[in-house]
């Protein structure tokens, strides 16, 4: 389902209600104003769509014969009035959406589970050694696995679904559903995910994780600025960055991490601009392109707070969902006129491998407006020229002297 901008606009205001833990009834009324929002496309979409075919449905036949079913049964006048796991064709399609639509979710390498509510933590060491064919075996490698981990923290969330679903068919309902269920628990994963207290919910990589953290009523604490990102010149983002990567590159008992291509920095959509507008330069073939020392990886998350970045290494983190998702038709008494309402619930674990595995960092992006401030704007340009061709005349002298 393809989503407006004013939807995106509405789900944006919701994300930044619960960022800044506003009233409860507040965010309410913004996650209301977002479902009708979302509904209100949906029937605009299917009625488009509905005006345009006949008696059979070519997007039913893309469902199997699983879903069919399941989406049909909706329909009926009792609905599900008990939990009922959602298809696993389905369930799979979300969790691609997740992933594709929202780059935090992937790069942090989200596992679905399936139905399994537990995994396994496991820790290698060990070397292999060399020596002669008929000699002892000297090498040996040990696999430490730690007890299950068990996916307990439950998602859930509330699906609104038209009564006059008959007019429509069972691949709407799959898709109005799913999109319900996907821009729903993306919000709320990315949010736990980059800044959960562990209290009901995933461990964030802001939080402090390591070996005897003090841990009070289940909430783990922020971590602190490990120092400020400025982004200000080529040197001193060189020197910046390669403090993160040396960060990184240990674990917490001192080990070597490989981190090359693998250091992820999140940052809130509107600071991301000030660190790409430094490093975007127009290329030989006439486009423009953005490059960052070390081949840092920059994602925008609407859940990081401005001024602040969170870096994490690709693959240090544990991030899963399991269970399945369950519909479950919600008994209470609601005033929802022409609707009837469904809760979807998933179970889903986030926690660092580590406290090294992720760090918090200050961004004091400046530009040459702010480091000039006094400068008119033809004053600046001059200086910018004669900068240019200081550099220039600069690397004419340096080539003269090689030959």
């Amino acid at each position: 389902m393809k989503l407006s901008n004013e939807f995106k606009t509405i789900r944006d205001n919701f994300l930044a209600a619960v960022n800044a833990n506003e009233p409860a009834e507040k965010q309410n009324e913004l996650y209301g104003a977002m479902l009708d929002e979302l509904l209100n496309e949906a029937k605009k979409q299917a009625r488009a769509e509905a005006e345009g075919l006949i008696a059979a449905n070519p997007a039913d036949a893309k469902l199997s014969a699983r879903e069919r079913k399941f989406f049909n049964a909706i329909t009926t006048d009792v609905g599900y009035k008990e939990e009922k796991l959602l298809p696993q064709e389905t369930i799979d399609r979300i969790f691609e959406n997740l992933t594709t639509a929202h780059p935090l979710l992937a790069e942090i390498g989200m596992v679905n589970a399936g139905l399994r509510l537990k995994f396994l933590k496991s820790e290698t060491s060990g070397v292999a050694v060399w020596g002669k064919i008929f000699g002892e075996i000297k090498g040996q490698l040990d696999a430490a696995f730690s007890e299950e981990e068990a996916i307990q923290n439950k998602l859930t969330a509330f699906v609104v679904i038209p009564k006059d679903l008959k007019d429509f068919g069972p691949a709407w309902i799959e898709s109005f559903v799913s999109t319900q269920i996907d821009e729903a628990f993306a919000v709320a994963l990315e949010a736990a995910f980059l800044a959960g207290d562990g209290n009901g919910k995933p461990i964030g990589l802001n939080r402090q994780v390591q070996k005897g953290v003090s841990i009070i009523g289940g909430v783990y604490p922020e971590k602190t600025s490990i120092g400020d990102l400025t982004f200000a010149d080529s040197a001193t983002t060189v020197k910046e960055l390669t403090n993160v990567y040396k960060h990184h590159s240990t674990d917490e008992k001192g080990r070597a991490v490989a981190v090359d291509g693998k250091v992820v920095m999140v940052v809130n959509p509107a600071d991301a601009w000030d660190v790409k507008r430094q490093y975007t330069s127009l290329n030989a073939q006439g486009v423009y392109v953005t490059a960052l020392p070390y081949n840092l990886k920059i994602v925008e998350s609407l859940a990081q707070v401005s001024k602040k970045v969170v870096t994490f290494v690709n693959g240090r983190y544990d991030a899963y969902i399991g269970g399945g998702i369950t519909l479950r038709k919600y008994d209470q008494t609601l005033a929802i006129e022409d609707m009837d309402l469904y809760t979807a619930k998933q179970f889903a674990y986030g926690k660092a491998k580590d406290d090294k595995a992720a760090a918090v960092w200050g961004l004091k992006a400046v530009s040459y407006t702010h480091l000039r401030a006094h400068e008119t704007d033809s004053y600046l340009v001059c200086r910018l020229l004669l900068e240019k061709k200081k550099k220039k005349k600069k690397n004419t002298t340096h080539n003269n002297i090689k030959l």
